[in-house]
């Protein structure tokens, strides 16, 4: 088990952003969140990371419920990449890399050579080694948000949450990072809007509609036509890719 939801319910003033919601994040593997603009996926990620709390229902990791652990607990094993994180200060990559590190750091603790290995580890996963001594305000929307994917990495977190994170990223950096979270032995929830991306990379996929889960399962139960036509208003044909082996969608014109 590891993060799991149950009948959760958010709201904004009267607005019912998530009604009803129930999942459970299977361990060590990668779920895909999906859903229209306005479905409620990011509000149920920062709710998974603890940023928000719900209405009514219970978030629990490992069986704990998630409101009654401690912020720093709960930051030394949940990792959460928004999908506009930003930061005014200019700082270089690196040292926006070991802000990762302080969930496991005491205040009076001296930085040691496993959070300088976990740094190191983490700026080469995200592709960012090269650019470590630049400057927050030179790098590209891109280079920004692999700069965050490291610092979550340099978390060593047993659960990554990410929210569009492939959104600023050119194709060959979306298809990095794709490979790099499906490989990471831990519990991830990535929000997406690339289907094929979905399909291709992910164990299970979560469709939203409306603030409420509407299919959950493999991405070859999931990823009907009917569902593609009812949910997300596309035309599409569903095969099977003899690349992959998984589903791989084809738009009408």
């Amino acid at each position: 088990m590891s993060i799991k939801a149950d009948n959760i319910i958010w709201k904004i003033g009267r607005k019912t952003v998530l009604d009803g919601v129930s999942f459970e994040a299977p361990a060590g593997k990668m779920l895909g969140l999906l859903g229209p603009n306005g479905s409620g996926k990011t509000s149920l990620l920062r709710l998974l990371a603890g940023l928000k709390k719900p209405n009514s229902g219970r978030i629990t990791l490992d069986g704990r419920d998630l409101d009654k652990m401690p912020r720093r607990a709960i930051a030394r094993r949940v990792a959460f990449v928004e999908q506009h994180g930003t930061t005014n200060a200019n700082l270089q990559v690196i040292d926006v890399v070991k802000l990762g590190r302080f969930p496991h750091r005491s205040m009076f603790s001296g930085w040691t050579s496993t959070d300088d290995e976990t740094v190191e580890s983490a700026l080469e996963r995200a592709g960012m080694k090269e650019k470590r001594n630049d400057r927050w305000l030179s790098l590209s929307g891109g280079e920004k948000q692999r700069t965050h994917i490291a610092r979550a990495l340099a978390q060593a977190p047993k659960e990554l949450i990410l929210d569009e994170p492939t959104n600023h990223l050119d194709i060959q950096h979306q298809i990095s990072l794709m490979r790099l979270v499906s490989g990471l032995p831990i519990t991830s929830i990535i929000a997406l809007h690339d289907l094929n991306h979905a399909a291709m990379f992910c164990d299970q996929l979560i469709i939203m509609q409306h603030g409420r889960i509407v299919a959950a399962g493999a991405p070859e139960d999931v990823l009907t036509e009917d569902l593609l036509r009812d949910v997300f208003a596309v035309e599409a044909r569903v095969e099977i890719s003899p690349h992959h082996e998984r589903p791989h969608i084809h738009y009408l014109r």
